[in-house]
């Protein structure tokens, strides 16, 4: 895996002279467009026409002294479910393929052209953002830079090909939804640093829904310092970096129930140095039950949010063209039919009160600490020829990330394996609101962190 380079360095040699935006952006598409690259399964659409006139117009404006923000003329990629006026929102289906071009784009679209971003295309997907994998039958899997021989490792879900497209230089940035992990999830597979926000940070309107009660935007990137940069900006506030935190003294709570169960060893090596470089620069490390996490299972036990809420949007579409639809998403979807109305009102109720309690439980703390996800990628193949082993695997990937999500919280998701080894995600999370010291926090560990990754202090 090739290292990634970070907003800060190409900025800076954009603003040197020693590249322009359409050197960049040409490179990027010209990776994304090479038939020996993983870029026919990584985008869904690559606009290079509308990419390179913006990429020209942000040199010229460079030229006049006008940059608007640090992302200013850099490639980024955006997932296949965010509205850009005159395209079609697939979301990684062919269900859609027909549908009308979005009439606007989505406000995060409408973000990331103003702070000066060179949208470069859009990113395949789990088909509708269900499941943490990142199969595509549709389109295809991105193979997870990682391990590409015999047929691959996936590359985590479901912002599968917004992971690869920064993996493999196609872009600087992914922009990518998360319902359940599907920021974070690939980001830990892949190597990379992602950012799920508290919900209600980023607009979500113009972005295909699965879950509006869950359903969260966030980047995917080389360093906390983009994830806070592209933060900022997703979230309509000045493009700063909040000022990074020491991790001496943090007071970080590793939950013992459940996140650590059935982890694999790569990951619990992996997590353990993890856990010992930070005690060791001083933070503050307390394993803590957080017994609120075991009753997850009791309280769905009548059905999910997401499941409830994406079939009120599938149900016609399933209902008439259901079998053009990946047969597993297809089969989750229709899972949500079984929820009753007052079953779905009594889980709004209780992830109410959940999230009280668990925000009591945590509140002595800065962040949580653990695992993104308890095991290293799967072999693809392993998961295209089983239901089993695919069901089975999507549980165990999206376990952790998801308490977040019902916890309305944030969390950052950053590398913590060595150099070499098969990549592993750390997550710091907190409560809701918490997001700029979740990040500030993250600068400090990614700076701790770096004797044990191998990699210098990102910028």
């Amino acid at each position: 895996m090739n290292a990634v380079p970070t907003i800060t360095q190409l900025a800076a040699d954009l603003a040197a002279g020693r590249r322009t935006s359409q050197q960049l952006t040409e490179a990027a598409l010209t990776r994304a467009q090479d038939p020996a690259s993983e870029g026919a399964r990584v985008f869904t659409l690559i606009d290079a026409e509308r990419a390179r006139a913006a990429a020209q117009a942000s040199d010229t404006l460079r030229a006049a002294g006008i940059v608007r923000s640090p992302l200013e003329g850099l490639p980024v990629s955006v997932k296949d479910l965010f509205d850009v006026a005159g395209q079609v929102t697939t979301s990684g289906s062919v269900v859609l393929k027909d549908a009308p071009p979005a009439d606007r784009n989505a406000p995060v679209i409408d973000r990331l052209i103003a702070a000066g971003a060179v949208i470069v295309g859009r990113t395949n997907m789990t088909e509708f953002a269900f499941s943490g994998l990142g199969l595509n039958p549709h389109y295809g899997t991105p193979k997870n830079p990682w391990d590409r021989v015999d047929g691959g490792r996936i590359p985590g879900g479901s912002s599968s090909g917004a992971a690869v497209s920064v993996t493999d230089g196609m872009a600087v940035v992914g922009i990518g939804s998360d319902t359940g992990g599907s920021v974070r999830i690939p980001s830990a597979l892949c190597g990379l640093t992602g950012f799920k926000p508290t919900q209600r940070r980023v607009p979500t309107e113009g972005a295909l829904p699965l879950s509006t009660s869950l359903d969260s935007i966030g980047p995917l990137a080389a360093s906390v310092r983009c994830c806070a940069i592209v933060d900022a900006i997703l979230a309509g506030e000045p493009p700063t970096v909040p000022a990074l935190r020491d991790v001496a003294g943090a007071r970080l709570a590793i939950p013992e129930t459940l996140v650590l169960n059935d982890v694999d060893d790569t990951v619990v090596a992996a997590f353990e140095r993890a856990c010992a470089t930070l005690q060791q620069a001083g933070a503050r490390l307390q394993r803590i039950a957080v017994p609120e996490f075991a009753e997850l299972g009791r309280l769905h036990a009548r059905g999910t949010l997401a499941g409830a809420e994406a079939w009120a949007w599938h149900r016609q579409l399933l209902t008439e063209r259901g079998d053009e639809y990946d047969p597993r998403v297809g089969l989750r979807l229709r899972g949500g039919e079984a929820m009753g109305a007052a079953d779905y009102i009594d889980l709004l109720a209780a992830r109410r009160r959940w999230i009280a309690q668990v925000e009591a439980r945590i509140a002595p703390f800065d962040a949580l600490l653990m695992p993104t996800v308890p095991i290293v990628a799967p072999r693809i193949e392993e998961l295209v020829a089983s239901d089993q082993a695919y069901f089975a695997a999507n549980g165990l990937i999206l376990r952790n990330p998801t308490l977040i999500n019902f916890l309305d919280g944030c969390a950052l998701s950053l590398p913590c394996h060595a150099r070499g080894d098969a990549p592993v995600g750390l997550t710091l999370a907190a409560a809701g609101g918490r997001d700029r010291a979740v990040l500030a926090l993250g600068l400090g560990v990614e700076r701790a962190l770096s004797g044990v990754t191998g990699l210098d202090t990102p910028l």
